[in-house]
């Protein structure tokens, strides 16, 4: 009877340290697939590293669901929790699929904007970090937090014009030669944008919990 009762006491700690330690391996995963684009020689390494990183990722999605099923209070919606936790999710599994993508098309050199979205990709998982350490007190961090989502977003915008701009680049760069060169970096700075395009989905996540809860 008292193990059925403390079930349904309020267990709010159960999201927030989960929600931090999820924002700390998007940190590690982002840095990693980094340092994959900045140093060439050490692919298979960084790449086994955001592998790795993955796993320790859905463990802890894995955890806040479970949080969910076994929680009878909650901090924020059941549905807001759900979706941040995912996007979160979600954005470490593109770390992966950007890591793999490197890999699979064997490349070991990189364009000057590839570069540059890798640094964005590092820029919003550290907002991203940020904003989740302040979940615990939207209402107070909520100025802060709407900053960090503009901040996120800018960002993003950004990355967008170097996606475009690297495009451009590349093709006059191959025109009138290989054009599997052209379809390998492509495919690159695509898998960027979707990283990067990720974090900003989990940005507005939680814009979207600073609207339901200031």
């Amino acid at each position: 009877m008292l193990q059925w009762f403390q079930r349904l006491m309020p267990r709010q700690n159960v999201f927030f340290p989960a929600f931090e330690r999820h924002a700390a391996v998007i940190v590690k995963a982002a840095l990693a697939l980094r340092e994959m684009i900045v140093d060439g020689d050490q692919l298979k390494l960084r790449f086994q590293e955001v592998l790795a990183l993955e796993n320790e990722a859905d463990s802890i999605a894995h955890e806040v669901l479970l949080g969910l099923r076994t929680t009878f209070i909650t901090p924020f919606d059941r549905e807001d929790i759900q979706s941040l936790i995912t996007s979160m999710d979600d954005s470490v599994d593109q770390c992966k699929r950007t890591a793999k993508a490197i890999t699979l098309f064997e490349v070991t050199t990189f364009e000057p904007e590839m570069r540059k979205m890798a640094d964005a990709i590092v820029e919003c998982a550290e907002l991203v970090q940020r904003a989740v350490r302040m979940l615990s007190d939207v209402a107070s961090n909520a100025a802060e937090l709407n900053d960090i989502g503009l901040q996120i977003s800018r960002i993003e915008g950004s990355a967008d014009d170097m996606y475009d701009r690297g495009l451009e680049l590349l093709y006059q760069k191959v025109k009138g030669g290989d054009a599997i060169e052209f379809i390998r970096g492509s495919e690159i700075y695509k898998h960027l944008e979707d990283t990067v395009d990720s974090l900003d989905d989990v940005g507005d996540e939680i814009e979207g919990i600073v609207i339901e809860h200031v």
